[in-house]
């Protein structure tokens, strides 16, 4: 999976055929969390059935020091078969958007210092409290790749990008806006400048919310658990959501997944504005023509 996304030409083509399957309003670059440590030198892999893999966890300050000293720059020559693929896809895309992609540094942090996916990333925790030092030079340099990443691909033509804190979940409030927040801000300084909108989605997140918008975001993409309307009553109701259809609900019998849907598009009226969206990842048995019947539920509706 990472060699695909890393080859302009297959990754332009994995981030159009959506498009052309089921009529979405705009794409996403395909990519993966991970691929910006990839580039930068850091031994990952994608396990089938398990995840990102990094062959050397990170266990201490000497760990991450040796890291951080060890790692290429991700300059425009490293760059450059994100920006192709970018590239490529936006003049194949016409007049529909790109959103470019990119994982948050808590999230890419935690697989640095767990090795693989985890249920409740006690490690990264543990190491933010136990060496604020260490946990936040490791934010600070993730923040700077994932930020250069997300830079290159709105350079390329990228109209808008997400940001992705897929285990910001498993931090308290307080956590979150001490140990996490900054290094997010820190990643989205990178492109606020380019003036594109910017998303910012996490899982389980429905008690950082406003953390999460406040660290730059122009948008807040919600989970399955929390509902639409109640997330925008907790953002005071002035910006603008993504979400947050159940991808259990795929499987369900279409009266039961119509009516769902409905009910997305109904309490994200609350909200000024309302990308609507799955609350987390399409599952790969997913039958392709229920997205598509989707889509097209959706685009009736007024």
């Amino acid at each position: 999976m990472l060699d695909a996304c890393l080859n302009p030409a297959m990754a332009s083509e994995i981030t159009l055929q959506p498009v052309r399957r089921h009529g979405v309003d705009a794409a996403i670059f395909f990519s993966d969390i991970v691929v910006p440590l990839r580039l930068a030198g850091v031994e990952v892999d994608i396990a089938p059935g398990v995840g990102p893999v990094l062959a050397a966890p990170l266990r201490g300050r000497a760990d991450v020091d040796r890291l951080i000293e060890g790692a290429r720059t991700l300059d425009a020559d490293r760059l450059a078969p994100v920006a192709e693929g970018v590239a490529r896809t936006v003049a194949a895309l016409g007049a529909t958007p790109l959103i470019g992609f990119a994982g948050a540094p808590f999230t890419l942090a935690a697989y640095l210092v767990e090795g693989k996916p985890s249920r409740d990333h006690f490690g990264a925790r543990r190491l933010m409290h136990a060496d604020p030092g260490a946990w936040t030079a490791l934010t600070e340099w993730v923040a700077d790749i994932a930020g250069a990443f997300l830079r290159a691909q709105v350079l390329a033509g990228a109209s808008a990008v997400q940001l992705f804190d897929s285990w910001a979940g498993s931090l308290t409030l307080a956590d979150y806006s001490t140990h996490v927040a900054p290094a997010s801000t820190r990643t989205l300084g990178h492109v606020r400048d380019l003036g594109v909108p910017i998303v910012h989605f996490g899982t389980g997140t429905g008690h950082l919310l406003a953390a999460m918008r406040d660290v730059g975001a122009d948008v807040v993409g919600v989970d399955y658990r929390t509902p639409l309307d109640e997330a925008s009553r907790t953002l005071g109701g002035r910006t603008p959501l993504q979400g947050n259809l159940d991808p259990a609900l795929l499987a369900a019998p279409w009266p039961v997944l119509e009516a769902a849907v409905r009910d997305v598009v109904r309490r994200g009226a609350a909200a000024p504005a309302h990308v609507v969206n799955l609350g987390h990842g399409v599952p790969p048995d997913t039958d392709p023509a229920v997205l598509t019947r989707i889509v097209e539920l959706v685009h009736s509706v007024r």
